[in-house]
């Protein structure tokens, strides 16, 4: 999700005028973190060992998370070897298991 650009309005008062800039910038960097153009991807079903996952981003991914796990298992990205980063992500899983991924 991309932010819209948020218009300044010009006043007389100074004051006014540096908040407005100050709370302007200020929301200009949220708005460049890439966890906003993020994508939730649910039931994703990973068996035992490597996964490879279509993210759909467009792009290569900058991270993960789990949003929701359904079982036991320890997971880790493979992405360093991953040779088709910009639409995949490769997880390794410790068991079968079902999970939400939120993927930026």
């Amino acid at each position: 999700m991309k932010l819209r650009a948020i218009p300044s309005v010009n006043t007389s008062d100074p004051v006014i005028n540096r908040v407005q800039d100050n709370l302007l910038a200020g929301l200009k960097a949220i708005g460049q973190s890439p966890i906003l153009g993020g994508s939730l991807l649910t039931g994703v079903i990973l068996a035992s060992g490597d996964n490879t996952i279509r993210h759909g981003l467009g792009s290569v991914l900058s991270g993960w998370m789990v949003v929701r796990q359904r079982g036991a298992a320890t997971l880790y990205d493979k992405q360093d070897s991953n040779t088709i980063p910009a639409s995949t992500l490769v997880l390794n899983s410790s068991a079968a298991v079902t999970v939400d991924l939120y993927v930026f």
